[in-house]
């Protein structure tokens, strides 16, 4: 288990900064006005420059893949149900990603921005998480009429 969670951990922090460079280029076409803005103007102001903000933004969104990847373990503990295990999965990697959503400025820094943000988190979640439910129950399905 622990072997698991190291390489997928090893995985998730290249796929964190690939998922956090992605992100920046879809909110630079959508609010850009043909613009690129590889991090929020306030983290580069706080920074100092744009390089450093940046370069913090890529360690984060890769501690935040580290955290996702490994985390995802939890997904294959078969005695735990599914309640358990999203609950679990959903709560550390809000845990991750408020710190890290907070330090990069992803959020306004108000209680209503920490609320917001929660919220927007949630949603997403659950959308993946129902979109990954429907995409295994249809992948049983299969397997069920290939048996019968």
């Amino acid at each position: 288990m622990k072997k698991n969670i190291m390489m997928r951990g090893i995985y998730g922090f290249p796929t964190g900064i690939a998922i956090g460079y992605l992100i920046t280029i879809i909110i630079s076409a959508i609010w850009g006005e043909g613009h690129y803005a590889p991090c929020m103007p306030e983290l580069a102001e706080r920074m100092g420059s744009e390089i450093s903000a940046v370069i913090l933004q890529a360690v984060l969104c890769g501690l935040l893949g580290t955290v996702c990847g490994g985390g995802s373990v939890i997904w294959d503990m078969e005695e735990w149900s599914i309640a358990r295990q999203t609950g679990t999965y959903f709560l550390l990697v809000l845990v991750t990603m408020m710190p890290i959503g907070y330090a990069l400025r992803w959020m306004e820094r108000s209680f209503a921005g920490i609320v917001q943000y929660c919220v927007i988190f949630a949603i997403i979640f659950a959308a993946v998480w129902i979109l990954q439910y429907f995409n295994v129950l249809r992948k049983i399905k299969a397997i069920n009429s290939k048996l019968n």
